[in-house]
């Protein structure tokens, strides 16, 4: 996820990335230069800031890429820094770890004589990412780590919510859940005095997720419950969605069966409204599950009937597979074994 404002629809949608801010932007418009090369690099590299920031990355890495040389030809390096930021920011974004990575070093190696310690920071911020995608954790915590040290010396309140974040991703993916927690915990409490609340969706649901890997539910329930109030808010859906999923396995697994089937129908009415058939579907299997453990057998066979009319109206087979397995255990439940046998056979007694 990128900070508010800009969205690339990045691969990864845990991470906070770093990017230039209004200010920084202003500063790469062309000054009134004679010079033919100067003034189509710059043109490339605006048009590339668009692309990137609708979400056009593979367009826009190739106007990035076309800036680059123009910069390159006239000998600027500070242009050339710059554009090599974006283009670790956009091959990131695109999923081309290894390509963030070469083009983030190239950046750095130009800054070496430079104070250009924002760019120093994007830089170290998109190597960290790129480094925790690709599993190697020690390089991804070193550039973190630095790039952290720079917001606090630039007192880059929002890129510090970025660092702190990302750093607490590395600490969960390594199993150091209690130093991931640590980290998003500052990265919550900067992002909520900023008032961003695009952020703080982010970091909440990281935190849940946190949580929820060290088996602390209702810590974890907490965090997502404020996380699915902001993403309504935001219009967010899909995200509000993937989080009561969590809400609702959360209430299972502590046994509240009760309040898994309330987050389960929330997501199943949000997935209507949003025309998602494959979180519909989920969202029906699940609920069908919750009320069995509820003992209302005949509540989960009305469930997985929906959900088995709704895989073959699909066309997923492996879904339609299941629900028939689970409408055979539910009728036996019931002593329905006829209409078990109907369901053993594949067949529906309502088709």
């Amino acid at each position: 996820m990128q900070l508010p404002i800009k969205y690339l629809k990045p691969v990864k949608r845990k991470t906070i990335t770093h990017e230039f801010d209004s200010g920084s932007q202003a500063q790469i418009l062309p000054p009134q230069e004679s010079d033919d090369h100067f003034l189509e690099a710059s043109k490339l590299l605006q048009q590339g800031i668009q692309q990137q920031q609708a979400g056009e990355l593979i367009t826009a890495i190739k106007s990035f890429q076309q800036s680059l040389g123009l910069f390159q030809a006239i000998g600027d390096l500070q242009k050339q820094a710059q554009v090599l930021s974006f283009l670790g920011l956009s091959t990131y974004s695109a999923g081309d770890y290894k390509g963030a990575i070469s083009y983030s070093q190239q950046c750095l190696s130009l800054l070496n004589n430079t104070s250009d310690l924002a760019l120093q920071m994007q830089a170290l911020s998109h190597l960290g990412n790129a480094y925790r995608h690709l599993n190697d954790h020690k390089k991804a915590i070193e550039f973190l780590e630095k790039c952290l040290k720079i917001t606090q010396q630039l007192q880059d309140k929002r890129s510090q919510v970025a660092a702190l974040n990302n750093l607490g991703l590395v600490y969960k993916a390594l199993g150091n859940f209690t130093q991931a927690i640590e980290y998003q915990q500052r990265s919550l409490e900067i992002v909520r005095e900023l008032k961003d609340n695009w952020g703080e969706e982010q970091v909440l649901k990281n935190l849940g997720n946190a949580w929820y890997a060290l088996d602390n539910y209702p810590k974890a329930i907490a965090y997502y419950e404020q996380c699915v109030a902001i993403a309504r808010s935001l219009k967010n859906f899909r995200s509000a969605s993937q989080v009561l999923k969590n809400l609702g396995n959360a209430c299972y697994t502590l046994g509240d069966y009760t309040g898994a089937v309330k987050y389960y129908e929330e997501r199943l009415q949000l997935a209507k409204e949003i025309q998602d058939k494959r979180s519909e579907e989920q969202s029906l299997g699940s609920l069908g599950v919750a009320c069995e453990a509820l003992g209302d057998h005949n509540k989960a066979i009305t469930y997985y009937e929906e959900r088995l009319l709704l895989a073959r109206s699909i066309k997923d087979r492996r879904s339609e597979e299941q629900a028939l397995a689970s409408l055979r255990v539910a009728c036996y439940a019931l002593g329905d074994y006829a209409k078990a046998i109907q369901y053993q056979q594949g067949t529906s007694p309502n088709s």
